[in-house]
């Protein structure tokens, strides 16, 4: 077995051989490690070897192999897309599952049975499913002698659980009979003897953990479990079990009133499967702290009611909870909570923005560690950021080790050669909250970058250049010979920031925004609505040089630079959201000019709002709702995006609504089709491509979900025929497609299944 020792062949010597080597200068010595690197790298192999013999453990590359073996033919060849060899990884590992792969015998065995599809659409596309056969909701003639009492049912309006289930996949009333297919695409039809719907979950739960409720300040004692003070309705925490069907508890379905407040049986286990000893409590969907987090909300004294307009007043003693809502009501007569704090799930697309997801950390090999939280050292993020100037490290790292509300002024100023990260603890989503603190003053996180006590004259061309190399690798802050170039540089990771915008000033290098939220608008009321949403999320005041945004959820971006004396800022944004609130706002620009003088690089992204930028060096993958103006045309591509018409843009590959009037003219010329028929057309297409989104409102679950109407030619007009925008590498078109194949092959006989949506 590999040691990865490079003097294991030398150790093996005799002592009089080491002994020789080493009054002559240690030369066998040298000789016998380069020959030990070989060895480490063979028994390394061979080791691998044996793994690989394993589905379990193999390599990502040998899983087609070891399918072949046991008959299993992928549907999509395993191929780099052109990205990053991770990205290139990730998807083949969705295109060709490694559960699939290692359930191929046993799924085999169970063909033609129901409930193999449920396990099906968790192997092939990773998504939760729940399989209904119609026939069983269709109405019919009984015998009497040979009654079913529960099926065949038609609509009673006194069961409001039945009417609230109507085109669920927990539906029980009747249906007549639908000839029309299951398989269409767009209107699909259920209710036939032959046709078994599959009802997918593509929405994922997140949870929030013991964070502080916001406190409605127009009615007493009232709270949202929202920290951002808006409606998010609560989801369940799935539990997985066997059983079959899965019930409610066993999916991620949000949570209603009705399901909260009653009892249903599962008639497969006979066991209730609903109500709140079920959804609250320690390690369930949610749970309520009032005064202490010692002791949570006694589930006895919960009441559930619709708290719309907070018009329901509870009586002393009861804790009302709206989970559709997201709201809390306790008794007015009671005294104000010293404090309220939930846990609870909301659901989401994808793991995006502050949230408690796993995600990868990453920091200078040598600094210093800042503990902030509960039980921690600090207890506010101003103490460590105290400290820390006290100590002055080259390297440091405030963490914040839970998800607290965190009412602070916070400004953060950065010397030379210092680095400094302001992140949270993975599984945790603290949330900065900036309030008006002086009128007088802006009350922004402010970045600001300390000059150096000899600085250069001017900026010089390669000193820009130069860190934009370093910030596109990865090396953001990474200290050079260059005395012109800035090394001081900051990272804010895992972390909500509302209230207020992030201002970056100074003489800075770089800034990397990675997994968090600033949210759009500065805040948003009870109903998504931002609360200012004119203002910037992010304001780069002459600074820094580059700014570096990652898996984050961003409002607008506005530059502020010289233009004389300094470079263009460089702009890498990739897998994220810009929101300016409106396509007719802002996204990316500068107060009072044409454009930001700005170089933007901006992948897999979805950006509401107008784009008003210097130059755009590479787009790619991307959705622009909003139109976009480039001051220098002449250089710089963009590449299977969606672009708004009537923008002014570098050269096109492969974009829409471009293709489709490229199609309309040929259309046109081969047809011989009038001038007045040929714009109709074109109008027509442009419409029809035009993006649909399930919800363009941050705080919504469906928040930025292309919609299962929206064109072909945007769900599959990237690069790699999976979806243009931010939610590009979820790879759900190739999920779909995969899934769809094999519920034919696996479908019971004379059956045709389909796919239904439920989120």
């Amino acid at each position: 077995m590999s040691t990865g020792n490079a003097d294991r062949l030398y150790d093996l010597l005799p002592a009089v051989h080491r002994l020789r080597d080493a009054d002559r200068g240690y030369p066998l010595r040298a000789l016998l490690q380069v020959i030990s690197e070989q060895v480490n790298v063979v028994d390394a192999d061979i080791a691998q070897l044996y793994e690989n013999w394993f589905i379990e453990t193999c390599q990502d590359w040998v899983i087609p192999y070891i399918g072949d073996l046991v008959g299993y033919t992928p549907l999509y060849a395993a191929a780099d897309s052109g990205g990053t060899k991770a990205r290139a990884l990730q998807r083949e590992r969705l295109l060709i599952p490694r559960r699939e792969v290692a359930n191929t015998v046993r799924f085999r065995r169970r063909k033609g049975t129901v409930a193999v599809l449920e396990d099906l659409a968790e192997a092939v596309a990773g998504w939760p499913a729940r399989a209904v056969e119609f026939y069983r909701l269709l109405s019919f003639t009984q015998n009497i002698n040979y009654l079913h009492l529960d099926r065949g049912r038609t609509v009673d309006i006194r069961d409001g659980d039945a009417l609230d289930d109507l085109g669920s996949a927990f539906e029980e009333v009747a249906h007549l009979v639908d000839v029309r297919c299951i398989g269409a695409r767009h209107f699909p039809e259920f209710y036939n003897i032959p046709s078994v719907g599959v009802f997918v979950w593509r929405l994922k739960t997140y949870s929030i953990t013991q964070a502080p409720a916001s406190f409605d300040d127009t009615t007493p004692n009232c709270y949202y479990f929202s920290a951002l003070g808006n409606d998010t309705p609560l989801y369940n925490r799935s539990q997985q079990t066997a059983a079959h069907p899965p019930g409610k508890l066993n999916l991620p379905t949000p949570i209603t009133r009705r399901g909260l407040q009653c009892y249903e049986t599962n008639e497969a286990t006979e066991t209730e499967t609903s109500g709140i000893p079920y959804y609250y409590g320690d390690g369930k969907s949610f749970e309520i702290w009032a005064g202490s987090l010692s002791t949570p909300v006694d589930p006895k004294s919960i009441v559930v009611a619709d708290l719309t307009d907070w018009t329901y007043r509870p009586l002393p003693g009861q804790v009302v909870v709206d989970p559709q809502l997201g709201r809390i009501a306790f008794p007015p007569t009671s005294g104000r909570k010293q404090g309220v704090w939930v846990s609870y799930n909301y659901a989401f697309s994808a793991d995006m923005g502050g949230g408690e997801y796993d995600r990868q950390l990453s920091q200078p090999a040598n600094h210093t560690l800042y503990l902030v939280g509960s039980g921690e050292r600090f207890t506010r993020i101003n103490d460590a950021l105290t400290q820390w100037q006290s100590d002055k490290p080259a390297n440091a790292v405030i963490e914040i080790t839970d998800s607290g509300v965190y009412v602070e002024q916070i400004n953060v100023s950065l010397n030379q050669g210092q680095t400094l990260q302001l992140r949270a603890a993975i599984g945790k989503r603290p949330v900065i909250r900036l309030l008006n603190w002086q009128n007088s003053q802006p009350d922004n996180l402010t970045i600001t970058g300390v000059a150096p006590v000899d600085p250069p004259s001017a900026a010089s061309g390669p000193r820009a250049a130069g860190h934009a190399a370093n910030v596109a690798a990865g090396n953001v802050g990474a200290a050079t010979s260059a005395s012109s170039e800035p090394t001081n540089w900051f990272t804010l990771d895992g972390i909500v920031v509302t209230g207020r915008g992030v201002q970056v000033q100074g003489d800075l290098a770089g800034v990397v925004i990675r997994d968090s939220t600033l949210v759009p608008g500065w805040g948003m009321d009870c109903n998504c609505n931002p609360s200012h949403p004119t203002e910037p999320s992010l304001q780069l005041n002459d600074a820094p040089d580059c700014v570096r945004v990652e898996h984050s959820i961003i409002g607008s971006v506005q530059v502020n630079r010289d233009e004389v004396r300094n470079d263009p800022c460089r702009i890498y944004i990739s897998d994220s959201i810009v929101d300016a609130t409106s396509p007719g706002k802002v996204a990316v620009g500068a107060p009072e000019k044409l454009c930001a003088y700005s170089v933007l690089n901006i992948k897999r992204c979805t950006v509401f709002g107008q784009v008003q930028t210097h130059a755009i060096e590479l787009a790619e993958n991307s959705i622009f709702m909003g139109v976009v103006r480039d001051c220098r045309r002449q250089q710089g591509c963009m590449r299977f995006c969606y672009v708004t018409p009537g923008s002014r843009t570098p050269r096109r590959y492969e974009c829409q609504p471009d293709l489709v009037e490229s199609a309309v003219r040929a259309l046109a010329q081969q047809d011989n089709i009038s001038v007045a028929e040929q714009n109709a057309l074109l109008t027509q297409e442009r419409a029809r491509v035009t993006p649909v989104f399930n919800s363009t409102r941050y705080g919504k679950p469906a928040y930025c979900q292309l919609s299962d109407f929206c064109a072909v030619e945007i769900t599959q007009g990237a690069d790699d025929q999976s979806e243009m925008g931010v939610f590009h590498d979820l790879y759900q078109p190739q999920r779909e497609a995969n899934l769809r194949t094999r519920l034919s092959e696996y479908a019971p006989a004379g059956m045709s299944a389909g796919i239904i949506f439920a989120s």
